[in-house]
């Protein structure tokens, strides 16, 4: 198994926008986040056999009800636009006591520790299946759950943490789409990282307006 891994990497949007002009998509594969704490791991173990680019990140272990509750993975996103989004992820859950994970994505979601406050309005009840399948995130409320989008004032970087809550909850990769209406995974036209996706990734090109290259994650408000 691994230990604590971090990629410092900053990632460029502006070839993620869809041909039709209209709708914002970006394609992440889940290991190549810029921090992973543990006991969030990434790993390429026969569980998550088929998973994109052959590894996934999880709490290593079998379901138990409770879960570890520790570990995160964080992804720097430069948003090439304000306005609204929608997250979806590529996921495993096997039964109800390995489905979901804490989801802040800041500076639209406050600077909380989910794990910490147990705020159900950053649960993601995540759609059960032993297979790998697309799931919108969503608010898991005691009323039930309800798709989560966020709105964004500015464009820029922003900080999405994927944070452990259940023991044994697969992410494989994630769908980030201004499509915040779509309610099925071929409406968003989700889709799994390229390898153009995946060079962008891993060279972590991005640039600012004035066309240098772009060091703010210091400076990002982040969650110890």
């Amino acid at each position: 198994m691994k230990n604590l891994i971090v990629f410092a990497l900053i990632i460029s949007l502006s070839s993620f926008i869809s041909v039709n002009g209209k709708d914002i998509e970006i394609a992440l594969e889940a290991e190549l986040a810029q921090k992973i704490k543990e006991p969030m791991i990434v790993d390429d173990d026969d569980v998550g056999k088929n998973a994109s680019n052959g590894k996934f990140i999880w709490m290593e272990g079998k379901p138990k009800e409770g879960g570890g509750g520790k570990g995160w993975a964080e992804f720097i996103i430069n948003l090439p636009e304000s306005g609204k989004y929608a997250l979806w992820g590529h996921v495993t859950a096997w039964d109800g006591n390995s489905d979901s994970f804490w989801v802040t994505w800041q500076p639209a979601d406050p600077n909380e520790d989910a794990q910490a406050t147990q705020n159900k309005q950053f649960r993601w009840g995540v759609a059960g299946g032993p297979v790998w399948h697309w799931d919108r995130i969503n608010h898991w409320l005691d009323a039930g759950t309800f798709d989560r989008e966020w709105k964004f004032k500015e464009k820029g970087e922003t900080v999405l943490r994927i944070a452990v809550r259940e023991d044994a909850t697969m992410l494989d990769a994630i769908f980030v789409t201004s499509n915040v209406k779509a309610k099925a995974p071929g409406e968003a036209n989700v889709r799994l990282p390229t390898k153009k996706d995946i060079k962008i990734q891993v060279e972590g090109l991005a640039v600012n307006q004035k066309g240098k290259i772009t060091t703010t994650w210091a400076k990002i408000k982040s969650l110890p």
